[in-house]
Parts: C-alpha cells; sequence; structure tokens
C-alpha cells in the first residue's frame, strides 16, 4: 500500500474505494460522452440570458468594447465585456474567455481583461503573476477575435455578500469588516480578506448545490452556456462554432464548457490537466469544487472528460513545475488525451504542449493559444480587414 502525504493513516482509504467502485460495473466502461458529462453536472439545460442591458460603450485604441449585463434566473446580474476591433471588415469568429479562480473572488473578468478605465489596480500584481502582466483577452481582440468576458458564479458582479459569508464561516473576523459597505477595490487589505472568506465559503456553496442536486461544476458551466448563448447572437460574430480559454479555473471552464456545448468549435485549457490519481498524493486541497463534479470519479477521470467530444480541436498547455499538480499526473493525461484523439481518427486536432517553469499563462503561452484558436476557428485564408 502507497503511503499519501495527505491521508496518512488512512491512505488505504484509496484502493478500498477503488474496490468498492469496481464492485458496481458489470462491463467495461465505454468512452465518456457529452451526454454523460451534462447528467452528471446538472443543470443541463441551455438557455439565452433575460434581459440584455447594454450600459456603455467605448474605444480604446484599436478595439472597441461594450459593457453588458443580463440575468442568468437567479441572484443579482451578470456583468460582462464584449471586445473586438475597431476596424473590423467582416464578421469575426467568436471566443469566451474564462477568467481563473486564482483563490481571487473579488474580481471577476477584470483579472484577464481591461475596461474603459483601463487596469483594475486590484488586480495588477496578481496579473502580473499568471498572465506575463497583459490582460489577454483584450490582445486576443486585437488579433481579430470578438471576447467576451463575463463574471462566473461566485466572483466580481456574482459574488455573495461578505456579511452574509461572514456569519457562516467568518465567526472570527475583527468587527470593521462586519459592514458589507466597508469593502473596496482601492483597499488591498479589503479584497485580501474578502478573498479569504470566500475560499472559505466555497465549502458552504458546495454543500449547497449537492442539496440542490447539481454541482458547483454544474452552476459555472451553465452560467458559461448562457454567455455562449449571447456570444452567438451577435451579428459581429460569424458561424456556428466558437472558441473558449482559459487559465487555472478558467480552464476548467474551458474544458466543462467544451465537453457540454456542441457549438464550442476549439477549446484551450491551461493549467488545468491532471489524471485525479495525479492529484491524491498532496494536491487535492488547492483546488476549487469546480474540478471535482460529484460522480464523475473514480470510474471516470478528467482527461476523460476533457477529451469526450474528440475530434472538436483541442490544445492543452501544461508547465513542468506547476505547483497545483504532479508531473506524471499531467503526462498521464496528455496521454490519456492523445489516445482518444487518436481513437477518433483525428490525431491531430489535438494539441498538447509543455512549457518550464510554474503555474501560468505567460506570453509565449498566449501566443502559441491564440495561433492555435486563428486556425481552427479562422477558414484558411480568412483574414478580417484588421491589424494582427
Amino acid at each position: 500500500m502507497g503511503l499519501y502525504r495527505r491521508l496518512g493513516y488512512f491512505s488505504d482509504l484509496v484502493a478500498f474505494a477503488k474496490d468498492q467502485a469496481a464492485l458496481l460495473a458489470t462491463d467495461a466502461l465505454a468512452e465518456l460522452t457529452p451526454a454523460e458529462v451534462r447528467n452528471v453536472l446538472g443543470f443541463s439545460g441551455d438557455s439565452p440570458p433575460i434581459d440584455v442591458a447594454l450600459e456603455d460603450t467605448w474605444t480604446t485604441g484599436e478595439l472597441v468594447g461594450e459593457s453588458l449585463s443580463w440575468s442568468v434566473g437567479y441572484g443579482p446580474r451578470t456583468r460582462a465585456w464584449l471586445l473586438r476591433p475597431a476596424h473590423a471588415s467582416a464578421p469575426l469568429p467568436g471566443v469566451l474567455a474564462l477568467h481563473d479562480h486564482g483563490g481571487f473572488k473579488f474580481l471577476g473578468r477584470e483579472k484577464i481583461a481591461d475596461g474603459p478605465e483601463g487596469p483594475d489596480e486590484a488586480v495588477l500584481e496578481f496579473r502580473h503573476q499568471f498572465y506575463d502582466g497583459r490582460a489577454f483577452a483584450n490582445e486576443l481582440a486585437r488579433r481579430g477575435f470578438a471576447v467576451l468576458v463575463h463574471d462566473a458564479f461566485l466572483w466580481g458582479s456574482r459574488r455573495f455578500e461578505i456579511g452574509l459569508m461572514q456569519e457562516e464561516v467568518g465567526d472570527d473576523l475583527p468587527e470593521p469588516w462586519t459592514a458589507p459597505d466597508a469593502l473596496s477595490a482601492s483597499s488591498p487589505a479589503s479584497v485580501a480578506e474578502y478573498n479569504r472568506l470566500a475560499a472559505r465559503h466555497e465549502h458552504v456553496v458546495a454543500k449547497y448545490c449537492a442539496v440542490l442536486g447539481t454541482s458547483l461544476a454544474g452552476i459555472v458551466a451553465y452560467e458559461d452556456r448562457v454567455a455562449l448563448e449571447y456570444l452567438r447572437s451577435r451579428p459581429e460574430v460569424s458561424g456556428e462554432s466558437l472558441g473558449c480559454i482559459g487559465l487555472s479555473g478558467g480552464g476548467c471552464r474551458s474544458a466543462l464548457l467544451n465537453a457540454v456545448s456542441p457549438h464550442i468549435g476549439a477549446a484551450v485549457v491551461v493549467g488545468m490537466m491532471t489524471t485525479y490519481e495525479g492529484l491524491l498524493d498532496r494536491h487535492i486541497g488547492s483546488h476549487t469544487w469546480m474540478f471535482f463534479p460529484p460522480g464523475l470519479g473514480p470510474r471516470r477521470d478528467w482527461p476523460e472528460l476533457a477529451s469526450c467530444r474528440a475530434p472538436t480541436p483541442l490544445m492543452v498547455l501544461y508547465t513542468r513545475g506547476d505547483q497545483l499538480f504532479s508531473l506524471k499526473g499531467m503526462q498521464d493525461a496528455h496521454e490519456q488525451i492523445a489516445a482518444r484523439y487518436a481513437s477518433s481518427g483525428h490525431r491531430q486536432a489535438y494539441v498538447g504542449t509543455f512549457y518550464d517553469g510554474g503555474h501560468k499563462f505567460d506570453r509565449e503561452m498566449q501566443e502559441a493559444a491564440f495561433d492555435f484558436l486563428a486556425s481552427r476557428l479562422r477558414p484558411s485564408g480568412d483574414q478580417p480587414g484588421v491589424r494582427a
């Protein structure tokens, strides 16, 4: 029996649980399908956004931006930005840019995109650490894409009130943090305190999801499909095939969206690929509940979910020193995905690349991802009238 550092005396639970799962299997499992993934996630329907409002427009340099909001049917309104080249002369390929988890729930879209006021000071250090200082959604739009960036469930405009979270998980907070209006994006201490509370509160939200027959993965994927429906409806967006891209929690969202939406024609998953086995030693606790849809493991695995729509083009970018995963777990996942695409007869539709360094989506990786999306979503020879 192997010893798992985070399980200690309970390391033998792993083998016991696998044996119990094997008792339920009467035949070899067929390849995982998108329909099965939808059933696992819950919230399996597709709906357009409700009461879409255009709140502002702006032009900055080569880009036109729109500030939007809509309802998904529950909770506060979702806020989003649509970015596109200012002088496009033809319909554009559409991409949903998905922000990360990052342990940073106070803001969402601002982590990967700049709005009319430029970069938010609260995300500058974060963006420098994980994105090489670049608002990659804006850069992607400059390359000739219509890019939609929206706040996910639990982030930014979709976040929970701090007072409510304090009642649930924050009894040790100092008195100044009791009032929701004490929060300010201009106060680093305020943002950090919110993020600390939100990390603990995610466990509570996951429990509510379980009682309601869904999961955090299911709700986030549903809201991403709502955003995708809006992007598809825009006259500036060409064709039925759209792309999605994200780092870390955004990579998780990209994998989930690709798995369940037939409208995704190319997906990029960055820094969010491993086998579940590769997490067991010491990497489970550092991940979001989005990464663990109930019912997926142990008889299924994350690489199966990510590749279940093969041969739909898929790019996965790994970093050898990623502190959130074991190298073996990433390598095994890469081999599993490659095998699934090979069995589809389209091995070349999967691109898996390993980079040096830690958890990141730096400019070198971004350029590779932009080229991948352009080659898969833009018809050969179709170059919109914008500067690349």
